[in-house]
């Protein structure tokens, strides 16, 4: 290996602008300390300005992430990069990352300015920035509709002000590897002081092509790829931490460099994003899909059982899959819910294990062996949450093939109790019904999904559901063994990510 490949997480900044996503402070804090153990170099943990929720949560993460680099994210404008440092002037390493448009569209179109005001523009926040933080990240927006000539400018003027990371954004998700590579290439050749900062990239999806787009830039020198947990983010989303990782893990020789990641932490990391987001992974995914690993065809089974590197090119236990692994009972202890907890990356005070332990029980009399997505699941929604505005207390469901459908719910609003009895075309139908008479919401469910965490008859039920309402878009999630049930949680759950939503309004990012 030649020198290393900075890994840069955006999950909770542009992965948390996928439709729906937004996340509370300890669900982020959660994310951002198993980012940090498995040796993310740089975390961006938000946009501090976007919203107070959003300053919280990045103090927070500075405050309490160990190793990685903390970054926030911040327009080219004085009071954004001066919030920025607010929020992550108590990390042990900080960073601010501004921003600027560079292409011809965004200037004649968005900013109305020309290149010369830009380059201004760009030279006073990277200027700013430096004198309030040393470590210094420049992004020149839709960079791959960019002049190169401008572009290298643009970076020229950025590092003379103290950026000591350049990004090339394909923002839109426009580029072909090949074409991108050249850019990339082009801007390290003919940008004068780039041996003073870090070539960085940052694609999205919009064709597919992210992580091909990121290898390729890779390949002819950037040493930086902005990248998020299962490649959400906006949109079609972003590159994919979990691909480009193993990318370089398991073809060594092609980019003749690599990263630092603990790859067994791979696959816990997404399963942990994907509780907390409500984002499912397809089956088919690379790296972290349930068919990932999966082998139907009898000639790849036989080939797999004679010699595993028949046809898979790398091992499930490299990324931290354990397939089907029991781990407690009904007659477990809560040492050892607590010791199991800690290997899944959960260190709960005595507080919250009492309240997960009084939980476990309960699941476990419920079901004959609770696996380790069960466990997940309970600290999801028995610790991660902040205040909830609504709470279920209790669910009475009648229906059949006589009867019509009713749902008796009681509810907390605000510590407040409130029951009441709705009809509908469905028992789930009915429950919702009921649920929004309650709450007075008029949220629009735009999705509905419902998958097993685990396998057997006993498997708890997961449900996604999608709501909009006054123009915010939130996502829902609850499981539970009663698949009504959990329809009811995840409907509830996705009302208080609406509300947090309106309490919490979000400026526009890019």
């Amino acid at each position: 290996m030649n020198d290393k490949v900075f890994i840069f997480d955006t999950t909770l900044r542009d992965g948390e602008q996928s439709p729906g996503a937004s996340m509370n402070t300890g669900e982020k804090l959660r994310i951002a300390t198993r980012l940090d153990k498995i040796g993310v170099d740089i975390i961006e943990a938000g946009f501090p300005a976007a919203s107070e929720g959003d300053f919280e949560a990045v103090s927070k993460i500075a405050e309490q992430v160990k190793d990685s680099i903390v970054c926030g994210l911040a327009r080219a404008v004085p009071e954004d990069i001066e919030i920025c440092a607010k929020a992550i002037k108590n990390a042990s390493q900080p960073r601010i990352h501004t921003f600027v448009s560079s292409s011809e569209i965004h200037l004649k179109y968005q900013m109305k300015k020309n290149q010369e005001e830009v380059l201004e523009i760009a030279r006073e926040s990277v200027a700013l920035s430096r004198n309030l933080c040393d470590n210094v990240e420049f992004s020149a927006m839709d960079a791959s509709r960019t002049d190169p000539d401008y572009l290298c400018r643009i970076f020229e003027t950025a590092i003379d002000a103290g950026a000591t990371t350049l990004n090339i954004p394909d923002t839109v998700g426009y580029a072909i590897p090949h074409e991108f590579s050249e850019l990339v290439k082009y801007v390290i050749n003919n940008t004068a002081n780039i041996d003073k900062a870090v070539v960085s990239v940052h694609c999205h999806n919009d064709l597919g092509l992210a992580v091909a787009n990121t290898l390729a830039a890779i390949a002819v020198g950037a040493r930086q790829a902005e990248v998020a947990v299962n490649g959400i983010g906006e949109r079609a989303g972003n590159t994919s931490l979990e691909e480009v990782v193993m990318a370089l893990k398991t073809r060594p020789g092609t980019f003749n460099t690599g990263t630092t990641i603990d790859t067994t932490g791979l696959y816990p990391l997404s399963r942990l994003v994907t509780t907390i987001t409500g984002i499912m992974v397809q089956p088919n995914k690379a790296i972290v899909g349930a068919n990932a690993f999966a082998h139907e065809a009898g000639i790849h089974q036989d080939g797999i059982l004679k010699n595993p590197m028949t046809y898979e090119i790398m091992r499930p236990e490299t990324v931290g899959l354990n397939k089907n692994k029991l781990v407690l009972g009904k007659h477990s202890g809560r040492h050892a819910l607590h010791t199991h907890l800690k290997e899944l990356g959960y260190d709960l005070s005595d507080e919250e294990l009492k309240i997960v332990f009084k939980e476990f029980k309960a699941l476990a009399d419920k079901k004959k062996n609770v696996h380790d997505e069960d466990l997940e699941a309970l600290v999801t929604e028995e610790i991660l949450r902040t205040t909830d505005v609504f709470r279920l207390e209790y669910l009475h469901i009648t229906c059949g093939t006589t009867v019509s459908p009713t749902a008796a719910v009681e509810m907390s609003i605000n510590d407040r109790t409130v029951k009441g009895t709705a009809n509908g075309n469905g028992p789930i139908d009915a429950t919702y019904n009921s649920i929004a008479e309650l709450t007075g919401t008029e949220s629009e469910l735009l999705r509905f999904s419902v998958t097993a965490l685990t396998g057997g008859t006993d498997a708890q039920g997961e449900v996604t559901v999608r709501l909009r309402e006054q123009g915010l878009v939130a996502l829902g999630r609850g499981t539970d063994p009663d698949i009504i049930t959990a329809s009811a949680k995840a409907y509830i759950n996705g009302l208080n990510r609406l509300e947090y939503l309106k309490e919490n309004p979000v400026k526009a990012k890019v």
